[in-house]
């Protein structure tokens, strides 16, 4: 029962991504394929860049604590670092890993990169639909 469910779900969130990247119903689109593969593409880089750069830190040390109050070291696998890379890029941030060390300085630059990043993709793509329009 769960792995039908599991399957009807990923079914309706690629219905919906379907349903979106596939809708021209507003005649002034700016939504760019292209422009959102790069950016997928590029965060998808930035985000395995940032983990290589927690598993080198964590190789001197503790990077990453369970909080700040008990200093409780969180195992630095592949996946704990790549799963803190993407919760600080995507600027989730639940709160059950917090950086420690040089890490602190490298997950605001992550979290920076991650706010900053998809705005000038954005921004791009509204300047380039409008020098269509002009053009």
């Amino acid at each position: 029962m769960v792995q039908a469910l599991f399957v009807v779900a990923l079914i309706f969130i690629a219905a919906n991504l379907v349903y979106f990247f596939k809708n021209k119903t507003y005649r002034k689109s700016y939504f760019s394929t292209a422009l959102f593969f790069q950016l997928f593409f590029v965060m998808t880089g930035i985000l395995i860049g940032f983990t290589l750069f927690y598993y080198l830190l964590s190789l001197d040390g503790v990077i990453l604590v369970t909080s700040l109050s008990s200093r409780d070291p969180v195992d630095p696998t592949f996946l704990d670092l790549l799963y803190f890379s993407g919760e600080t890029l995507l600027s989730v941030g639940y709160g059950d890993m917090l950086p420690v060390g040089m890490a602190r300085f490298f997950a605001l630059l992550e979290s920076g990169i991650g706010i900053l990043l998809p705005t000038a993709y954005f921004l791009k793509a509204m300047d380039a639909s409008r020098q269509k329009e002009d053009g």
